[in-house]
């Protein structure tokens, strides 16, 4: 939970159902993909930002909170910025990435439908603590690289046969 004088984001993992499966939103600003979320405003619930922020990004304004108002969030980063996460589902398949005015350009340069394998690929550790979470909340399975855990290298298969022995 945040204490007084963090800095808080709010934003929303978005789901869309798809003949192919389950897929994710992520937009990615510079190098970086994560989910839609920006700054909580003063007067702002987390979730009224979470909402503006959402439809300000991509235009998305049909989400059903099917798991509730359940969230999480992130340790501190960037400064000490800590980011709230909802969980949502949608039907809008077209995103836009308009422009802002103060830019001139959106505010990201690309958006992906992709499944949990290539979101878990694709993002920081930061945003991975957020697939874990979502994983356990919505019952999708992490891949496999996921649940190595961090730091572990994936298991090297033991050689069998006449090339593996005992030196003589």
């Amino acid at each position: 939970m945040t204490t007084h004088g963090d800095p808080l984001s709010a934003g929303i993992v978005i789901i869309r159902e798809t003949g192919k499966g389950r897929r994710y939103l992520l937009l990615r600003a510079w190098n970086h993909w994560d989910f839609p979320k920006g700054k909580v405003e003063e007067g702002e619930t987390p979730m009224e930002a979470a909402l503006r922020e959402v439809a300000e990004e991509t235009t998305i304004t049909e989400l059903r909170f099917d798991w509730g108002e359940v969230y999480r969030e992130t340790g501190p980063y960037n400064r000490g910025k800590i980011a709230r996460y909802y969980l949502a589902r949608t039907d809008t398949e077209n995103v836009h990435l308009p422009v802002v005015p103060e830019l001139g350009r959106p505010e990201h340069a690309e958006y992906r439908w992709v499944d949990m394998e290539e979101a878990w690929e694709l993002s920081s550790p930061r945003v991975r603590q957020i697939l874990r979470w979502v994983a356990k909340e919505t019952g999708d399975r992490l891949p496999r690289a996921a649940r190595r855990g961090p730091g572990r290298r994936p298991r090297r298969r033991r050689r069998s046969g006449p090339d593996r022995g005992a030196s003589g």
